[in-house]
């Protein structure tokens, strides 16, 4: 690609992109979340069936009260919180068990979460390029959960700024979501590329306002996940480290 434009910024997406890709059992999530509300252990197969049946219906209850809120943001690109699902499942915050759920859940999820190896040399190396690193993640995790994901990782260091859908009211592709990245690091949207695996959210969903995209396709986005659009990238990277040679000659152009 032949470009003028200077590169200031370079922003990534969160999960598939700076952690490895893999399948999770999403349903499974619910489950360690609604035994731990019933009192009930992780692996519950001796338990009486009645408990158990509870413990599970809470758990599609929230599954679908999750899939509601992201199907939302792929239609009409509304965001949605961790509280905001767990309420419209109906779950009592005030419960006693309740924050002994949540670190269940949390605890389930700490796997999936780590850092992919090359993330730090990748950051410090656009650093010394001079080009900030950004953070945009549809999520519906809090910020303070995300950067203590990148602190336990050593990267958050690294990041000069980061924006996470929980806290604002869209989710990628609406342009205000990319608008609000671009400012947490300083540029203009002509300056700045995102990094993201799909091609809906982060490829078409920068390109909407002048942002370069560079696309990661390693990732097997589930059916229902997926949303048809045109667009192609500005340039796939297959690994992290590829992007070193992407603005390497960006800058060269």
């Amino acid at each position: 690609m032949s470009d003028a434009r200077p590169l200031e910024a370079v922003i990534f997406d969160w999960g598939g992109t700076l952690t490895p890709w893999h399948a999770v059992d999403l349903p499974e999530q619910w489950r360690v979340y609604a035994r731990e509300v019933h009192g009930l252990p992780v692996d519950a197969a001796d338990m009486p069936a009645e408990d158990l049946a509870e413990a599970d219906s809470l758990a599609l209850r929230i599954l679908e009260a999750e899939d509601r809120a992201w199907k939302r943001g792929r239609t009409d690109h509304s965001s949605a919180t961790l509280e905001a699902i767990l309420d419209d499942a109906g779950i009592d915050a005030e419960h006693d068990r309740h924050h002994l759920a949540l670190a269940a859940y949390r605890g389930f999820w700490e796997p999936h979460t780590f850092t992919d190896d090359q993330v730090r040399p990748l950051w410090e190396g656009l650093r010394d390029r001079g080009i900030r690193v950004g953070v945009l993640s549809n999520t519906i995790w809090s910020r303070d959960y995300h950067r203590g994901v990148f602190e336990r990782d050593g990267v958050l260091d690294l990041i000069d700024g980061d924006v996470y859908s929980s806290e604002i009211h869209v989710v990628k592709p609406h342009a205000d979501a990319f608008r609000a990245a671009c400012a947490a690091v300083g540029v203009e949207p002509e300056n700045a590329a995102y990094v993201g695996d799909r091609p809906f959210e982060d490829v078409f969903g920068p390109q909407q306002i002048g942002m370069r995209a560079i696309w990661i396709p390693h990732s097997d986005i589930p059916v229902d996940q997926q949303v048809s659009v045109d667009a192609t990238p500005d340039a796939v990277a297959h690994e992290l480290l590829d992007i070193f040679d992407i603005v390497d000659a960006w800058a060269q152009a």
